[in-house]
């Protein structure tokens, strides 16, 4: 076993870690840009969010679609945060698409809670954006376009996997994938497990963030009207850092 004390570092001073963004902030800048004004969203929030994915994806961020996921979970004690990071995977003028264990934490909280936001954040250029809104299964349709498009190491994990439950060992899990791996040698198309699809987060509001000198950020909030994704019904606002 690796001695995780090598890989620490005491006389690192967490409270002075800092990054000063925006123009002319020297070598900490992620990069020169205009300020982010309310015009930017004149064709929606979602040409916009596209567009930064899209930049993070040129500037050779990992996991460009990234996003950390609020959820609630209900328990004895009362309503508690729970957050985890998945993947976009769809994204449309209805809302945000992601793909999960139905039987797992966030799946099972988001249908006893179907609320939820999820920020995207590229801190490498200065930007962030959070959505906020209801949450609802995709039609089975939608999931499984999706499924095809998966590789077939990824379809299999979903059948081995019972996600967010215990188990024993990693050599437990590794033996149940290649059971299921056995299982499925001779299917194809694998098929879309029951307990597994897509669920769609309507933004009823968005957030998007651009850093600038002094921690006078640029924040620009707009909120959608329920059911109505007409970008004449989208109020803009700007926020105060």
């Amino acid at each position: 076993m690796r001695d995780q004390e090598n890989y620490a570092t005491p006389d690192l001073d967490i409270a002075a870690l800092r990054v000063e963004y925006g123009v002319d902030a020297g070598d900490n800048h992620p990069g020169p840009e205009t300020d982010l004004d309310e015009s930017w969203l004149t064709d929606g929030w979602e040409p916009l969010l596209r567009n930064w994915i899209e930049h993070a994806t040129a500037a050779g961020v990992t996991d460009s679609n990234a996003m950390v996921l609020a959820t609630v979970e209900l328990t004895d004690s009362g309503p508690r945060p729970s957050s985890r990071t998945v993947l976009c995977k769809g994204l449309s003028p209805e809302g945000v698409t992601f793909y999960t264990n139905y039987e797992s934490f966030k799946g099972r909280q988001l249908i006893a809670t179907p609320y939820a936001s999820a920020t995207f954040v590229w801190p490498a250029l200065g930007r962030q954006v959070t959505v906020r809104g209801p949450v609802h299964k995709v039609a089975p349709e939608t999931t499984a376009v999706y499924w095809q498009s998966r590789p077939r190491g990824s379809q299999l994990g979903a059948w081995a996997s019972l996600q967010s439950r215990p188990i024993a060992s990693r050599e437990e899990l590794d033996r149940r994938l290649t059971e299921l791996t056995a299982r499925f040698a001779e299917v194809d198309p694998i098929p879309v497990p029951p307990q597994w699809g897509g669920f769609l987060l309507r933004p009823e509001s968005l957030e998007f963030w651009q850093g600038r000198r002094s921690r006078m950020h640029n924040r620009i909030r707009v909120l959608v009207e329920p059911g109505n994704p007409d970008i004449a019904a989208m109020k803009i606002e700007r926020l105060q850092p």
